[in-house]
């Protein structure tokens, strides 16, 4: 595995999702919520943080982000539902920052509110103008929610309903190209740097005819003859599905978001004979859960969010996801 995904608070805690990536420097966040099993070095890593919605239990942990983040040069990106720029800027003058022009280096939170529509509204919070509210360009909207890259990976995010808008997101890491070595020396040819070229040709689709340096001193060749000695195979993907209400419309929209990930971290607060409360709440059942996830083709399950009213029956759930996705228990 390439992605390194961690619930923060176990199955029952505030919901948020840690992941890093290898090779990649910095990490992102899922919902940030109780940030407290997380070391500062961990969290300054911290390079993307996306929110599903402002509830408490999801956007509590902010100020532990940014007491550790004053005094270090950071661009931060935020990704949050519509109107989450104001609520940014609220939480950011609750404090006094008549002191910034004395801390030289630069941090700014750049936020991207998805919502429904042709663009997604952007805003800059830079603490050196005391972290006032700063426009953007606003960014087109894409059609399969894609937000933003960082590094190798890419962010999609989709709007759910949950009596409030409710982001669900996807992340999603670039294709693999992997070097045979066995075709390498059957050819002579050594591994080396000259190898970047061939992959990025291979991931950016150029044509067959694409000249190729060697490291030799010979003649580039086209890419065409050089394609044998790569594969491609599909990157990590793994999917955040939470507090979203179990409406037709947001299955739909959960399903698509989730399709075929490798992992799919998905709310399931509500036992299946607990159905009437949990549409009360605009949550999922267990058997929501597990259905949304066997429909999405998702490969591996991590049911979260559980209510505390079942404190002592985490087994119990964890069963209803699995029988409704039609998947045996994992050992």
């Amino acid at each position: 595995m390439t992605l390194h995904p961690r619930l923060l608070n176990g199955r029952t805690g505030d919901p948020g999702l840690w992941i890093e990536a290898r090779h990649q420097p910095e990490a992102i966040l899922l919902d940030c919520g109780d940030l407290s099993t997380l070391a500062p070095r961990q969290l300054l890593r911290v390079g993307l943080v996306a929110v599903s919605h402002a509830h408490m239990d999801h956007w509590a942990g902010f100020d532990r982000l940014l007491r550790l983040l004053i005094g270090r040069q950071r661009r931060v990106q935020v990704v949050g539902p519509a109107g989450f720029a104001g609520r940014l800027f609220h939480r950011l003058q609750a404090y006094t920052w008549n002191l910034v022009d004395r801390i030289p280096a630069e941090l700014a939170f750049e936020v991207t509110e998805i919502a429904p529509g042709a663009h997604w509204a952007r805003t800059r919070f830079r603490l050196a103008e005391g972290f006032r509210a700063v426009p953007l360009p606003s960014q087109p909207a894409v059609a399969d929610g894609t937000v933003l890259q960082l590094g190798a990976l890419r962010l999609r995010a989709a709007v759910l309903d949950h009596g409030t808008p409710s982001l669900g997101f996807a992340v999603e890491e670039a294709a693999h190209v992997n070097v045979w070595r066995s075709r390498l020396d059957a050819r002579g040819l050594p591994t080396g740097p000259w190898l970047a070229a061939l992959k990025a040709a291979v991931l950016a689709g150029a044509p067959d005819g694409t000249p190729i340096p060697l490291p030799t001193g010979a003649p580039p060749q086209p890419l065409g003859a050089l394609r044998e000695l790569v594969e491609v195979t599909p990157g990590e993907r793994l999917a955040y599905l939470t507090d979203l209400a179990d409406t037709a419309a947001n299955r739909a929209v959960a399903i698509a978001l989730a399709r075929d990930a490798d992992i799919l971290f998905i709310e399931a607060p509500f036992a299946a004979a607990d159905a009437a409360h949990a549409l009360d709440r605009r949550h999922l059942t267990t058997r929501a859960a597990g259905e949304i996830a066997r429909d999405a083709g998702a490969r591996h399950i991590e049911p979260f969010h559980f209510s505390p009213r079942y404190e002592d029956a985490e087994a119990r759930l964890f069963s209803e996801v699995f029988a409704a996705a039609g998947r045996p228990l994992p050992h």
